[in-house]
């Protein structure tokens, strides 16, 4: 299993950033190599990729959801991967956002792109992509403001 972490500011006030990452079905928008992301309900994403030049999917669950602070998950299916990413307040127009991912390779072709650091690099370079998304716009495309505590949604709040 292999472990990535990565940071990174955004000049954004915490909730926007947090609404933001809501969207979901945004991802292949600077995420390299994600074709499709499907909300399926509150709490369960269906992904669709390009990895290595082969076409991947997984579904994965939403395990928990704090607005303004955290969102973890896990794969349900595919290669084996989970992990959480919080939204730091540092003032009133900065977050700082933290990305924790365990993945588990599958295969020749991922196995010598994990040890290249290739996926690595690529989640840096999403974050990267993710911040310029969000601060062109400055201000997020839609928002979930629902919490899923245990696996289990309050779905008192709607998407928008």
């Amino acid at each position: 299993m292999s472990v990535i972490e990565k940071s990174i500011q955004v000049n954004v006030p915490a909730n926007i950033a947090y609404n933001q990452w809501t969207q979901f079905e945004d991802f292949p928008q600077f995420m390299e190599g994600i074709t499709e992301v499907r909300q399926l309900d509150d709490t369960h994403l269906h992904w669709c990729a390009n990895v290595a030049g082969q076409r991947k999917e997984w579904d994965a669950e939403i395990t928990e959801q704090i607005p303004d602070k955290r969102i973890a998950w896990h794969s349900l299916s595919g290669t084996k991967n989970a992990g959480v990413i919080t939204f730091h307040h540092i003032d009133d127009s900065t977050t700082r956002i933290m990305l924790q991912m365990d993945y588990d390779p599958e295969g020749v072709v991922e196995n010598t792109g994990d040890a290249l650091g290739i996926l690595s690099h690529r989640v840096e370079g999403d974050l990267k992509r993710f911040k310029g998304f969000l601060e062109s716009r400055g201000k997020e495309t839609g928002a979930w403001r629902g919490k899923v505590e245990q696996g289990t949604s309050n779905t008192r709040n709607t998407r928008h």
